[in-house]
């Protein structure tokens, strides 16, 4: 890894805010690439480049200042990352009084170097693995470099799998440490996790018999809304052979597009009336659902009502008791509804229509949100 000038900018800001003295941070040149003192950035620093050749901290006397090109009193100390030295960290002032917290500061240097690196590097392996993906679910042959390009990503390209999008909370980015949590939490290696979207996470799952997928992803869910304190919603494509993995990615996306807060965790292969729905178009929907609704749009408590009946099968007793109303109030607040949106619910073909406005309805404004 370069030591590059902006990074090692990054390192001087954090540094700085907790030492008075200057500090210079050098390249494998033996040039000054950033430093609390911006007059010396670009100049030559030869203790530096000693310290880089020997492997070791190199002090800088008063006596050094007329031997050495470019120094100041004060100690060189290397920059390792992998047992490689990648640049060296300069302190000035008097050896003896900086030399007590010179090696802390290495050890504090390194770090950040270290969490820049393999940031980077994870940023990386995120990037080459969306880009195969999308090329996996779109490819109609496998070509020779599509096939070292698994190999050098470790995607076993065998095995049957199964798509799932999960929908993160409002407001909340994917960091690659939430990933990483997600993947120590799902306790499978050969899973892959891609971020798709600004608020979506593709999992292709490697499937395995003896797993129980919906009591893992139950578990899992209960925990991360218990962690994010707001709730995640997935759709569960279904398994299928490497060669079909994007028709498992249309079904997860199906399954995700008709899951709601009373039933965040859809299966695809659960899905009957929603696989006839999804092919209807948004405006059909949208004016299907104002022609029934609309007399009842005034009306919250009617529609409050109408969403309670349909989510207790329209049971009258626990929808009452679900809302907290007498069961006279609530045959009378039926009996409006029906005079208003001109329905009988008592007939099937009236409820269908009452059911299908109010999927139509909620489908539209899940999307606006």
């Amino acid at each position: 890894m370069l030591l590059l000038p902006s990074l090692a900018h990054k390192i001087i800001l954090e540094v700085k805010k907790l030492l008075k003295e200057d500090i210079i941070i050098v390249d494998l040149h033996g040039h000054i690439i950033a430093g609390t003192d911006e007059n010396r950035i670009g100049q030559f620093h030869e203790g530096a480049l000693r310290s880089i050749e020997e492997r070791q901290t190199i002090v800088i006397t008063e006596d050094d200042q007329h031997s050495l090109r470019g120094v100041k009193p004060g100690i060189n100390l290397p920059l390792f990352l992998s047992q490689e030295v990648i640049g060296v960290i300069g302190i000035t002032g008097n050896p003896t009084e900086i030399s007590n917290y010179g090696e802390l500061l290495r050890k504090m240097t390194e770090l950040l170097i270290q969490d820049t690196y393999y940031t980077e590097q994870t940023q990386w392996h995120l990037r080459m693995l969306e880009s195969f993906v999308f090329d996996w679910m779109q490819l109609r042959e496998w070509s020779a470099p599509f096939l070292e390009r698994a190999r050098i990503l470790n995607v076993d390209l065998t095995i049957t799998r199964q798509v799932l999008l999960m929908a993160l909370p409002p407001h909340h980015s994917l960091t690659h440490a939430d990933i990483w949590q997600l993947q120590h939490l799902w306790h499978h290696e050969e899973d892959l996790f891609i971020p798709w979207g600004a608020d979506r996470l593709l999992i292709i799952h490697a499937v395995h018999p003896q797993r129980d997928m919906k009591e893992a992803l139950d578990e899992w869910r209960a925990y991360l809304n218990g962690t994010w304190g707001s709730s995640i919603r997935i759709g569960v494509g279904q398994q299928v052979s490497p060669h079909h993995l994007r028709s498992s990615y249309e079904q997860s996306n199906r399954a995700l597009s008709v899951t709601t807060s009373e039933q965040p965790i859809v299966f695809d292969h659960d899905l009957r009336l929603e696989m006839c729905l999804e092919n209807i178009s948004k405006e059909t929907k949208r004016d299907f659902s104002r022609r029934v609704l609309h007399a009842l749009e005034a009306h919250d408590d009617l529609l409050e009502t109408g969403r309670a009946l349909l989510q207790h099968n329209m049971a009258l007793k626990q929808t009452a008791q679900a809302l907290h109303i007498h069961i006279n109030t609530l045959h009378y607040r039926m009996k409006k509804i029906e005079e208003l949106a001109s329905i009988d619910l008592k007939r099937t073909s009236d409820i269908v229509t009452f059911y299908l406005a109010f999927h139509f309805l909620d489908d539209r404004l899940k999307n606006e949100k």
